[in-house]
C-alpha cells in the first residue's frame, strides 16, 4: 500500500493495539496484519483515495457498526469496515482466507450481491487509488 494514497484523506491518531483487541474480541475474528497496521497508524477516518471517497471506521467502531448493520443476520461471514459514503459499504469475507475485500449494498445486503475487489487490505487501497 502506498501511504500517499491518504494525501487527502483525514488526519486521526492511530489505535492502541488493546482498542484493535477489543473489536477482534467483539468481532470475534482476528484483523488481517495489514489492516492492523493501519488501525495503529489511521484509526480509521474519511476521505478521497484516488478518485473514490471512503469512510474507514475506527477499531472503536467496527464492533458497534457491525451490530448495528445486522452484518451476522444479513450477510453472515462478512466484517463490514467502511463504506463509500453512500449506498456501499465495504468488508472482509471472513467465510474465505486469506479474506478478501468486498463490496456489499447497504439496501438489501446479501451474500449474492457482493463484489470481490481485493485480495487484502492493502491490496484494496491500492486499487481505489489507480480507479
Amino acid at each position: 500500500m502506498d501511504s500517499n494514497a491518504f494525501a487527502d484523506f483525514d488526519n486521526q491518531l492511530g489505535s492502541s493495539k488493546n482498542a484493535i483487541s477489543d473489536a477482534e474480541a467483539k468481532l470475534a475474528w482476528l484483523l488481517p496484519a495489514d489492516y492492523k497496521q493501519f488501525l495503529e497508524w489511521k484509526n480509521g477516518g474519511e476521505g478521497f483515495i484516488g478518485d473514490n471517497y471512503l469512510i474507514l471506521w475506527s477499531a472503536e467502531e467496527l464492533g458497534q457498526f457491525n451490530l448495528e448493520y445486522q452484518v451476522e443476520k444479513y450477510a453472515p461471514g462478512l466484517v463490514l469496515i467502511g463504506s463509500n459514503g453512500g449506498g456501499e459499504g465495504f468488508a472482509f469475507d471472513t467465510r474465505q482466507s486469506p479474506a478478501p475485500i468486498v463490496q456489499v449494498p447497504f439496501i438489501g445486503m446479501d451474500l449474492e450481491d457482493i463484489r470481490v475487489l481485493a485480495s487484502g487490505f492493502d491490496e484494496f487501497i491500492d486499487f481505489l487509488a489507480v480507479q
